[in-house]
């Protein structure tokens, strides 16, 4: 455990929580969890409620200590002051004096990280310009939005150039303009060497980001990797489904296709009905929707080679893409 390109590295890690007044049992809040963070990268640990996610925090930032196994941060036991004083942390809900502007918010942490008068003041004014802030330093932060308040919170994590950031359900709560904008910083962050560390339930936002993940439930890691890996590791067996926009000058294409098998597939066909009398022939073409879920690609083929065949055009064909999600569900149902 002392590679130099890992900033996080945690081994058997395990905390548990004595339950109970009388009869007193442990709780296994960790079990056993092992992760390695490099420098640089956008980080994610995923999980349901009661994963263990806020506890892994608080043990790399030295609130809670581990009941066994061990953690290091930049080389450093977790917890320590060396490791501390190279971690940001912005938490999940970070509540600001609200008589404060942003200004006297970023003095008022400064100081508690012991910053000089001096450093503050050179190092203020750009955080405020990095997080968008420029021009609102003056304003109370009871006036501000809670996708402010959290570019602020960015911005107080970063007052004492740490090398890693720890972030807390950094777009929890924020409209799509205000994840954006977060996800830009992090990205800013990112390319500028940070090492991000966050915790989110949202995950879309994590494939958006993420270089890697975590996935945990009931305090055991599930899985580790970047999106793709999971992704392709976690796809086996599962059916495809396509959905496929068609056009035909046959009324009854929708119908002769619905007839159409192929194994184990499953066809459904989507159409409004064409109103024809018996002495006409329809010849202006009509739109329909085709959904296919197979368990082989060779289904797809034969669909579309069938519908090349009845003069049947495809609008569009769009195949449904396992994303992180459905990956997320497998392994923490499971």
């Amino acid at each position: 455990m002392n590679d130099p390109h890992l900033v996080i590295q945690t081994n058997d890690l395990c905390k548990s929580y004595n339950h109970g007044w009388f009869r007193r049992r442990s709780l296994k809040a960790l079990d056993h969890v092992a992760i390695s963070v490099a420098r640089g990268e956008v980080f994610a640990l995923l999980g349901p409620n009661g994963a263990g996610k806020t506890t892994l925090i608080k043990l790399l930032l030295g609130i809670l200590r581990p009941t066994s196994g061990n953690a290091t941060v930049l080389q450093q036991p977790a917890g320590s002051l060396a490791a501390r004083m190279k971690i940001g942390y912005l938490p999940e809900n970070l509540v600001f004096p609200k008589h404060l502007t942003a200004i006297g918010a970023l003095y008022f942490y400064g100081r508690l990280s012991r910053l000089t008068e001096s450093k503050m003041k050179a190092t203020i004014p750009g955080l405020l310009d990095l997080v968008g802030l420029s021009g609102r330093e003056s304003e109370s932060v009871r006036k501000y939005s809670k996708g402010m308040r959290q570019r602020l919170g960015l911005a107080q994590a970063l007052l004492h150039e740490p090398e890693i950031l720890v972030l807390d359900e950094p777009t929890d709560g924020l409209d799509p303009l205000g994840r954006s904008q977060i996800r830009d910083l992090i990205d800013t962050l990112k390319s500028q060497g940070k090492t991000i560390f966050l915790n989110s339930h949202i995950l879309q936002e994590v494939e958006l980001i993420c270089d890697r993940v975590a996935i945990m439930a009931k305090g055991r890691l599930r899985a580790i990797g970047t999106i793709p890996e999971l992704i392709e590791s976690h796809s086996h067996g599962k059916r495809l489904r396509v959905h496929l926009k068609c056009r035909a000058v046959d009324p009854q294409a929708p119908v002769t296709i619905a007839t159409w098998t192929f194994d184990d597939s499953v066809l459904n066909v989507q159409s409004s009905p064409v109103s024809v009398s018996a002495d006409e022939t329809c010849t202006m073409p009509f739109d329909f929707a085709i959904q296919l879920e197979t368990s082989e690609q060779r289904h797809i083929d034969q669909l579309i080679d069938r519908l090349r065949l009845a003069s049947v055009s495809l609008l569009s064909l769009e195949r449904h893409r396992i994303r992180l999600e459905d990956v997320f569900m497998t392994l923490v149902d499971s």
